[in-house]
């Protein structure tokens, strides 16, 4: 099995992305087992990577480098942290949408010009 480097030089200009944290347990289980390793998956539930080897055997190595260690910021881990604040900001502008939509129409009913009532229920077109 001969493992290839995914990481590419970035050519042009250079631009800040959210992208898959490394695992650094792959990077252990590769210089312990090398060209021995058949498969590798993660376990995700206790943070490690699991490889089976040739032989028939498993190993693991945990992905962290230090516990405390604070890594980069990815698009699923902060919308693990923060979907509530999202849920929250999306209800409100919803809401306040449906409001202000009823009171255009509310508007456009209690007007005695027709061409008030035109006007405002006309708008969305624009």
């Amino acid at each position: 099995m001969v493992r290839t480097s995914e990481y590419q030089q970035p050519q042009g200009n250079n631009m800040l992305t959210l992208q898959r944290r490394q695992l650094v347990g792959h990077d252990i289980l590769l210089a312990r087992h090398g060209n021995h390793i058949s498969t590798m998956r993660v376990d995700r539930a206790n943070d490690r990577v699991i490889a089976f080897l040739d032989d028939g055997t498993t190993d693991s190595a945990p992905n962290l480098i230090a516990p405390g260690l604070d890594l980069p910021e990815t698009i699923r881990s902060v919308m693990r942290d923060d979907w509530k604040f999202f849920a929250v900001v999306t209800a409100c502008v919803t809401g306040f949408s449906g409001a202000m939509i009823a009171a255009a129409i509310g508007l456009s009913g209690m007007a005695a010009d027709p061409g008030l009532a035109q006007m405002l229920s006309a708008y969305p077109a624009y």
